[in-house]
């Protein structure tokens, strides 16, 4: 909180956060916060950051500081409002340093800087600059048959369903698909849920707006990853495709688990 600092005292306070996925919270910002993300790992491949301010976001801006510079990264903005996720690439993937910067405040009224954050160690598209955009691990490309078979052991999320219906949100850059489920097989979080009433399995999957999804007939495996409590597409084969492909490579000893 803002208000624990004393009133004269221009000393940025840092902070240390050693997980490769957390959250922030700044209640009453006043003058700045530097926050440091040193994740406790070994390999130190992680890449790419992804932040997401909270809809209340205010009282604050965010920079990433590179080469002694500081680069924007969340503006202070009035209002509660969907709040889109900001990923950049890490120029060390050790460390990388964040800078809080309060807004003047004519009055002690409650704001609060929140947001989460998330380390990535896939190969971010943003290149050195600072843009918005989704999240670095989204795909469009259709996945061969190894990645399939792959999918199934490590994702977040595995699910075989259907497609209701297919939104899209030009403004952020995405799309949600919403999935009538017939099976979940796995998933980390309540993501897919049971609806009361009619107890039908449901729940939303986010994409890139440039994957171009539609919506389509038939049976599909989704599977993906989870960012922000978000289910995030991964590969998503027609449900009887993918029996084919892991029939096939269980026959020959060569499907990574069992299905």
């Amino acid at each position: 909180s803002g208000l624990s600092r004393e009133p004269l005292s221009r000393a940025v306070e840092q902070v240390h956060l050693r997980c490769t996925a957390g959250s922030l919270e700044w209640m009453y910002p006043a003058q700045a916060l530097r926050v440091l993300l040193e994740p406790n790992v070994a390999s130190g491949q992680h890449t790419t950051v992804c932040i997401k301010p909270a809809s209340d976001f205010r009282g604050a801006s965010i920079y990433v500081e590179r080469a002694g510079q500081l680069h924007l990264v969340v503006g202070e903005a009035e209002g509660a409002r969907p709040r889109p996720v900001s990923c950049f690439s890490a120029h060390s993937p050790r460390r990388v340093a964040l800078f809080l910067q309060a807004s003047p405040q004519r009055d002690i009224s409650r704001r609060t800087a929140s947001f989460q954050y998330e380390l990535l160690s896939t190969q971010s598209a943003a290149g050195p600059d600072v843009k918005k955009m989704a999240l670095a691990e989204a795909m469009c490309r259709p996945c061969d048959n190894m990645e399939l078979l792959m999918a199934i052991c490590s994702s977040d999320f595995v699910v075989k369903g259907s497609i209701r219906n297919v939104s899209h949100d030009s403004e952020n850059h995405m799309s949600q698909v919403d999935v009538s489920v017939q099976k979940v097989y796995r998933q980390k979080n309540q993501i897919f849920q049971q609806e009361e009433g009619s107890g039908e399995w449901r729940g939303p999957i986010r994409t890139l707006l440039q994957c171009k999804v539609k919506k389509g007939g038939g049976d599909f495996l989704f599977t993906g990853n989870e960012h922000f409590g978000e289910a995030w597409l991964g590969c998503a084969p027609r449900f009887k495709d993918f029996m084919l492909v892991y029939q096939a490579a269980r026959e020959r000893g060569a499907n990574p688990c069992e299905f």
